[in-house]
C-alpha cells in the first residue's frame, strides 16, 4: 500500500519518538543493521521511545497493512531486524535497566545491549546469563533462547526470564508469566519474535563477580586432535562454576602471542569460572595439558571487561554468514570435521566455534518453554566473516560444506538464535516436538502472520 503524507504526519502528530522517512538525515545510519550481508529501506521508520509508541507503530503498520520489522540491538544474523517498504519498528531508544538487588531482579527494556544489562547488574554484584558480545541485543538473544558463560551454573538466558510486557498484533499491551497469560509466556521462551513485541523483561539475577577469573590459552592448530579430544572428554564431566569454549581461526594479533603466530592456523580455548577465583586456578593445569601452548592470557578482571572481550571480532559492518549445529556429545567424527575445515578458513575473520553448555541448561524438562534442546551440551557454530562482497561465493560455500559434512553428528533441534535468513526450512526441526505447539499458539495471539519477520511460525 502506497503510504500519503498525511497519513504519515497524523502519525507522527501522535508519536512521540522520531519517525524518518527516506530522505531524512539519519534515516541511512539508523536502518543499518550488524551484519552487512543485509541492507533494506523500510518505507517508515518507528523509533520508539515508550510502550504506548510500540502500541501505536502497531496500529498503524496494521492499518495500513504494512510489513512489520522489529529492531532491538538489531545484531541478529539473518538481519530480520529491517524491512524493505514496510515499517521498522525500532527499540533501540529504549534502554533503561532498573535492578532491585534485593529481589535479586531487574527490569529490562528491549533496546538494551548485554553492555547495557551487565553494566547496570554488576553495580550490586549481581548477573543472569546472556551471550558474550556486549553489542548483542538483550531482547532478540532473550526471545530465542539465550546462552553465554553462566549458562552451566544458571542456566539459558530464556530459564532466568520471570515476566515480559508484550504488545500484541491486535495492539493490546498485555503481561505474560508463570500465572498471567502462562501460553503466551510458555512461548516467548524460545519462540523468537512471533507473538508480539516485548517491550520490557523482568529477569531473575545471581550473584556474580565483580571480578571472575577468565581467558585464553591458545595452541597451533597442529595439535588440535590432541586439544580437541581432551576438550570434548574434559567438558562432559567439569564443574558447573566453569565454562570453556574452543574456537579455532587465524590468531589475531594478541599481545600474548609471538608475532610470528599472528595470521597463523590456531585453536584456543576461552573460559570463565564463575565461582571463587582462587577455586578456578586449581583447574587450569589440566586445560594447559591439552597441549604445548603459544601463549595464553588468564587472570581475574571485571566480569564486564569479559563480557566485551570479542567485541573486537565481532564489530558491526562485516558481512557474516553463519550455520549451526547441536551436540549431544563431541564424537572423533565432528572433530576430524572442525580439524579439516579449520585448515581451510577462507577469510582471516571466519572462525569455528564450539560452545560447552550443559549443566543447568540440561536439568530444565523439554517441554517446559519453547527452547526445547535440553540434549544441546554442545552449540557449534560455523561462523564465516568477510568484508568484500566479492568475497561472498566463497565465504558461504565453505560455511555449507562445514555444515553439512558434520550434520551427521549433530543431534535434534537448533539454536534458533543462528539460523540465517535461507533456513526457514530448519525452523520447525529447531523446535522438535514443541512446534506443533507453538503454531497453535500463533494461532491464538497472531492469527494472521503479523510478525512474520522472524524465524516464522506460521498459523497453519
Amino acid at each position: 500500500m502506497q503510504l500519503q503524507q498525511a497519513e504519515i504526519d497524523e502519525f507522527k502528530g501522535h508519536f512521540e519518538g522520531e519517525v524518518l522517512s527516506p530522505g531524512d538525515g539519519s534515516y541511512d545510519e539508523v536502518r543499518q543493521i550488524w551484519n552487512a550481508m543485509t541492507d533494506r529501506r523500510p518505507a517508515l521508520i518507528s523509533r520508539c521511545t515508550s510502550p504506548e509508541d510500540v502500541v501505536l507503530a502497531v496500529n498503524f503498520a496494521r492499518k495500513h497493512d504494512l510489513l512489520v520489522s522489529i529492531r532491538g540491538g538489531g545484531h541478529n544474523i539473518a538481519g530480520n531486524a529491517v524491512c524493505d517498504d514496510g515499517i521498522m519498528i525500532d527499540l533501540s531508544l529504549m534502554k533503561n535497566v532498573r535492578v532491585d538487588p534485593s529481589a535479586r531482579r531487574a527490569t529490562v527494556d528491549p533496546g538494551c545491549t548485554l553492555a547495557d544489562f551487565d553494566a547496570a547488574a554488576q553495580v550490586h554484584g549481581l548477573a543472569t546469563p546472556l551471550g558474550i558480545n556486549s553489542t548483542t541485543g538483550v531482547a532478540g538473544l532473550t526471545l530465542g533462547g539465550g546462552f553465554g558463560w553462566l549458562s552451566r551454573k544458571y542456566g539459558m538466558t530464556v530459564d532466568n526470564l520471570l515476566s515480559a510486557e508484550v504488545v500484541t498484533a491486535d495492539g493490546r499491551r498485555v503481561h505474560a508469566s508463570e500465572t498471567e497469560n502462562a501460553d503466551l509466556f510458555w512461548g516467548l521462551r524460545g519462540g523468537g519474535g512471533n507473538f508480539g513485541i516485548v517491550t520490557s523483561f523482568e529477569f531473575q539475577l545471581h550473584p556474580v563477580g565483580p571480578d571472575v577469573l577468565c581467558g585464553l590459552i591458545v595452541f597451533p592448530l597442529a595439535q588440535a586432535k590432541s586439544v580437541l579430544t581432551q576438550f570434548a572428554r574434559f567438558t562432559e564431566t567439569m564443574s558447573d562454576e566453569l565454562s570453556v569454549w574452543m574456537f579455532t581461526r587465524k590468531a589475531p594479533p594478541l599481545p600474548f602471542l609471538p608475532e610470528d603466530v599472528h595470521g597463523t592456523e590456531i585453536v584456543a580455548l576461552a573460559l570463565c569460572y564463575a565461582g571463587p577465583p582462587s577455586e578456578g586456578e586449581k583447574l587450569l593445569d589440566v586445560l594447559r595439558r591439552f597441549g604445548t601452548a603459544h601463549g595464553e592470557h588468564i587472570g581475574v578482571q571485571p566480569y564486564t571487561a569479559w563480557q566485551q572481550a570479542f567485541d573486537p571480532l565481532l564489530t558491526r559492518g562485516a558481512r557474516n554468514y553463519w550455520k549451526s549445529h547441536n551436540f549431544s556429545q563431541l564424537s572423533d567424527g565432528v572433530i576430524d570435521v572442525v580439524i579439516q575445515y579449520a585448515g581451510t578458513l577462507p577469510s582471516p575473520q571466519c572462525e569455528i566455534f564450539i560452545a560447552a553448555i550443559g549443566g543447568q541448561t540440561a536439568r530444565i524438562a523439554p517441554d517446559a518453554m519453547a527452547y526445547s534442546s535440553r540434549d544441546a551440551n554442545y552449540v557449534m557454530n560455523v561462523h564465516g566473516r568477510w568484508e568484500s562482497p566479492a568475497e561472498d561465493d566463497c565465504c558461504i560455500a565453505w560455511a555449507r560444506e562445514f555444515f553439512a559434512k558434520s550434520q551427521p553428528f549433530a543431534s535434534g533441534g537448533a539454536y534458533i538464535n543462528f539460523l540465517t535468513q535461507d533456513e526457514t526450512d530448519r525452523v520447525a526441526f529447531a523446535y522438535g516436538g514443541m512446534y506443533s505447539r507453538l503454531v497453535d499458539l500463533k494461532k491464538k495471539y497472531d492469527p494472521t502472520n503479523f510478525f512474520r519477520m522472524n524465524q516464522n511460525i506460521k498459523p497453519v
